[in-house]
């Protein structure tokens, strides 16, 4: 465990020990950041490199004054998975908090989705958050307090074309989620919900604002319009602060009595 001591973390979850998936970069590590400047220790998880997982670990432990480890597992794989619980709570004695934020997206028409495909997208984004929520609900309901959050999306409220596994697995994400906050509620001060981020400016999606601009010879800054146009009003992207901070409202004394949500952070995507 990694911990900087240049600085002392603010009280709300002193203490308490957050488990984020795909949380090296990206969103996920900008839910760690928030999460830590509360004062939670961090567990990072991702599929990189040891060097770049230290890496990760070492600014966020800098930056924040937390514990932060790096725990590279697979969560597609079970045995994994039981790993990524063990070595979280071997370091910081339990979780508080699971961000099931990692996801696997494949661009496909149904008839040209492969098995493989599919079975990653199944393993990855659905069967992982329910292994982790099996695995530690036992431990928030011994402490009487715990937050499971479960990643959904925009397309866990509608249909669309090229993308069945992520719109089958999100969408079965907000089922699972009301499961088991009705499971949960007699346990304590513990919830679970789902966020449905809308469009983020995440590596897959500016990498394919730059695919566009140089299909269509036009500068990244139109080509970002037309890949928003008609998915939020502003026109821009969506916060990774902003799904940060519902979190972390989620988390605090107010979130309590909120579970069971499933709760847009679209800049009026699904109002449109």
């Amino acid at each position: 465990v990694l911990r900087s001591r240049s600085m002392q973390a603010p009280t709300m979850l002193a203490g308490k020990c957050a488990l984020i998936t795909g949380s090296t970069s990206g969103l996920g590590y900008a839910i760690a950041e928030v999460l830590a400047a509360c004062g939670c220790n961090i567990v990072l998880n991702g599929i990189v490199s040891a060097e770049q997982g230290a890496e990760a670990r070492d600014k966020l432990a800098r930056s924040s004054g937390s514990g932060v480890i790096y725990a590279g597992a697979d969560i597609s794989d079970l045995a994994q998975i039981e790993r990524l619980v063990a070595d979280a709570a071997s370091s910081f004695g339990t979780i508080d908090i699971v961000v099931n934020n990692a996801v696997v997206r494949h661009f496909a028409p149904l008839d040209r989705l492969t098995p493989a495909e599919w079975d990653l997208a199944i393993a990855v984004n659905l069967s992982a958050p329910f292994h982790l929520a099996r695995l530690v609900l036992p431990m928030m309901r011994a402490g009487g307090w715990g937050r499971i959050f479960h990643l959904s999306s925009y397309y866990g409220f509608r249909g669309a074309e090229n993308r069945i596994g992520y719109v089958t697995t999100k969408t079965a994400l907000i089922g699972m989620t009301r499961a088991i906050a009705l499971e949960a509620g007699d346990m304590g001060d513990i919830t679970c919900n789902a966020i449905c981020p809308g469009t983020l400016p995440t590596p897959d999606i500016l990498g394919r604002i730059g695919k566009l601009a140089a299909e269509k010879h036009i500068n990244e800054a139109e080509a970002t319009q037309q890949y928003l146009a008609g998915r939020r009003p502003a026109g821009r992207f969506v916060e990774q602060q902003s799904v940060a901070g519902l979190i972390a409202f989620l988390c605090s004394p107010g979130g309590r009595d909120i579970t069971g949500a499933t709760l847009p952070v679209d800049g009026g995507w699904t109002a449109t």
